[in-house]
């Protein structure tokens, strides 16, 4: 907050010569500015200092986090609160967000429970950028995105001509995923003994549609679609954008090294909820929604989280 003498006009120099003794009334007006802003900054940030996570309160609602452009995700995480998790003495809520690093951080100082948007190859790049982060897998693949090949012009893989232009995630784990996905579509051929989770342009060994790669980000790859031959991507980002199911020409599942898992804060992992959200988590009858819920199954497909 900050006062502007300029705008004050209606205390406008004072008759009889005591201009000086009004003008300094100010310091004092700032000094009461500066005490009440002190006071609420104290009270803002006080009642969160030293308080306990909910992860450690008994009764209270531990709340997981989904991706907020992925309905499927928040379906799920309502289906385990609705049916799951009263019968493992847990009360769970969802919450959406949009910010990745965001959602990392808040499950790491105990603000939410856990979250399931990302695998393990995500979190470990999260990791190795935030070192002071603490969070880590609690379940197995928990499930699996809907994600393949995308072509706007072309019904199969075997369609794409030479030359054509493929688009692939920009980030180092979604783009060894798509060429993984590259490969299993016999589009590529890569090293034997390539690492599937780093996967690089530099292990395709043999490419005979002379594929051309470029990167784009979530966001970008359904608004190119029109432009490219085809694209490597999530469900989620395509059928948000309104991009028809049918432009989909590819989509085994993928493995399990690319699959949803239940991550926590590694300072909570042991606490009564926590271990009682997992148990939750791993009851079958998540996959069984999963698997049979018409609109979770198209962004989302069982896993094995034992």
């Amino acid at each position: 907050m900050s006062i502007d003498e300029s705008v004050s006009t209606s205390d406008g120099p004072a008759p009889h010569g005591f201009t000086i003794a009004k003008r300094r009334r100010w310091p004092w007006i700032v000094a009461v500015v500066a005490v009440i802003v002190a006071v609420a900054g104290y009270v803002v940030v006080q009642p969160t200092a030293g308080t306990a996570s909910p992860n450690e309160t008994a009764g209270a609602t531990v709340e997981v986090v989904y991706l907020d452009s992925n309905p499927a995700e928040k379906a799920i995480i309502e289906y385990i609160a609705r049916e799951i998790a009263p019968d493992y003495d847990v009360k769970v809520g969802a919450v959406g967000l949009g910010d990745s690093t965001q959602i990392n951080q808040a499950v790491s100082d105990g603000t939410y429970a856990g979250t399931i948007f990302q695998h393990r190859h995500w979190l470990q790049q999260v990791l190795d950028a935030n070192p002071g982060f603490k969070e880590e897998a609690a379940t197995g693949p928990f499930f699996h995105w809907v994600f393949g090949i995308w072509s706007d012009k072309y019904r199969t893989p075997q369609d794409l001509p030479d030359g054509a232009t493929v688009s692939l995630l920009a980030d180092p784990a979604n783009n060894a995923q798509g060429i993984w996905y590259l490969a299993q579509a016999g589009l590529i051929t890569l090293r034997p003994d390539a690492d599937i989770t780093a996967l690089t342009q530099k292990d395709i060994i043999a490419n005979p549609k002379n594929l051309k790669f470029t990167l784009l980000d979530f966001g970008a790859q359904p608004r190119a679609l029109p432009d490219l031959d085809a694209i490597v991507g999530y469900a989620e980002s395509f059928l948000a954008a309104g991009v028809s199911e049918d432009k989909l020409i590819f989509a085994p599942k993928s493995p399990d090294q690319f699959a949803s898992v239940l991550t926590v804060g590694s300072d909570y992992v042991d606490t009564e909820n926590i271990q009682n959200l997992i148990k939750a988590f791993k009851d079958p009858r998540v996959q069984t929604f999963i698997a049979n819920d018409p609109e979770v199954k198209k962004l989302a497909l069982p896993g094995d989280p034992a």
